[in-house]
């Protein structure tokens, strides 16, 4: 047998296994490492997070990266550049991490690379006959191998739009197999670039369980903390806190066919934009909006479409936690929108349930890299948009 073979089949038959989740998204911040030791598979994992950090990206990397992001049109070379690029500079980045923890990077059983998306184009929104949904992550998995020296999942989005998925989001996963809960109502709510909730019902059924995009999260804000302020984000919500919404606008940015649309469902950057603000402000009249009253108006779109998204799911007479994650939770503006217009429903961050709100979306991928090497197959039910499958293309170090 290969002896990398050899040791991933060694991995898969341990009691746990030390896994590298890595997890870059929409918003460019940098690179999430998350290094967990897991135990176990499917309802029955069990994650310990040992250590995280964030690795920011430069800002010569993030222009590189804009330059092809959610466009139709790029220099496809700097594409094909990027991949390798970006997969060698992730491996780097956890031999670094790994150096600073003092761990050897022997030690790591996985690595799980979630890579760095750039385009999502689901059939709803690409509308092109014949065509399937399709979503494409750069950072190529052979190089964060090579880097390395471990064996490397990732492409874990391609089963998932193989089998009928739009390729995200993903959390239903993970999410069940780490957070549910018997007798307790969870929300998961992720607040990304673009933010998503899992409905985890205190029945533990899985085929009750899912994931859906809401729309935008923090992308438009932090788009215009950068046009605005010269800043890569408002800080504290302290510019939004200090304007008032603008109602005419917020209309015209509610105004959009994908917040009707049945759950599950995805969007992305390629939608919600800067230009597609600049439209709103066109219908609506507000081109001269003050800056704080335009990023008061962003936010409450947001916490608007999350919490209309959550309220569809919502059984009558049954309460909720809803566990907040992701950059979005640090926002106290975004945050006590939402918890106002959720007056129902009980409110806490996964940091609550042991899961560092920050790191969550790279365990995730650590989980879904657990469960293809050591799981089986969790049946979700027969649902459009949630497969019951695995996810991870394996990269051999040697």
């Amino acid at each position: 047998m290969n002896a990398q073979l050899q040791r991933l089949y060694s991995a898969a038959q341990q009691a746990d296994r030390r896994i590298i989740g890595l997890m870059s998204g929409t918003s460019l911040d940098g690179l999430d490492i998350a290094l967990c030791l897991i135990s176990a598979s499917g309802p029955a994992t069990r994650v310990k997070l040992e250590q995280f950090m964030t690795v920011p990206y430069d800002e010569g990397l993030k222009d590189e990266i804009r330059a092809i992001f959610a466009k139709t049109q790029i220099d496809f070379e700097q594409l094909c550049l990027l991949n390798p690029y970006i997969g060698q500079l992730h491996g780097q980045m956890i031999l670094d991490a790994l150096r600073t923890w003092n761990i050897d990077p022997r030690a790591v059983d996985l690595v799980a690379s979630h890579g760095q998306t750039v385009y999502h184009a689901p059939k709803s929104q690409h509308r092109r006959a014949g065509f399937p949904n399709a979503t494409l992550q750069i950072g190529d998995g052979d190089h964060v191998a090579a880097v390395t020296g471990i064996i490397t999942l990732s492409d874990f989005r391609q089963k998932h739009v193989a089998h009928g998925g739009e390729g995200a989001p993903l959390a239903v996963y993970g999410d069940y197999f780490m957070l549910s809960k018997a007798g307790e109502n969870r929300i998961l709510l992720n607040m990304g670039g673009i933010a998503n909730f899992t409905d985890l019902p205190a029945t533990e059924d899985a085929s009750a369980v899912f994931t859906t995009d809401t729309g935008p999260g923090n992308t438009l804000l932090d788009a215009y903390a950068r046009r605005l302020l010269n800043q890569p984000y408002d800080k504290d919500g302290a510019l939004a806190a200090s304007g008032q919404v603008n109602d005419g606008l917020l209309a015209a940015l509610k105004d959009n066919p994908f917040f009707d649309a049945p759950f599950p469902k995805t969007t992305g950057p390629e939608v919600f934009n800067t230009q597609y603000v600049d439209a709103a402000q066109a219908r609506s009249r507000t081109t001269d909006l003050a800056p704080a009253d335009l990023m008061a108006t962003l936010v409450q779109f947001s916490a608007d479409t999350i919490t209309d998204a959550i309220s569809r799911v919502l059984r009558a007479g049954e309460s909720y936690v809803v566990y907040m994650s992701g950059g979005g939770m640090h926002n106290p503006v975004l945050t006590s929108a939402i918890r106002q217009r959720l007056p129902a429903c009980s409110f806490g961050y996964t940091d609550d349930l042991g899961i560092n709100g920050d790191a969550k979306e790279a365990v995730l991928f650590a989980v879904l890299a657990n469960e293809c090497v050591a799981g089986g197959t969790t049946s979700f039910g027969n649902r459009q948009g949630v497969p019951s499958i695995t996810m991870g293309k394996i990269s051999l170090p040697t």
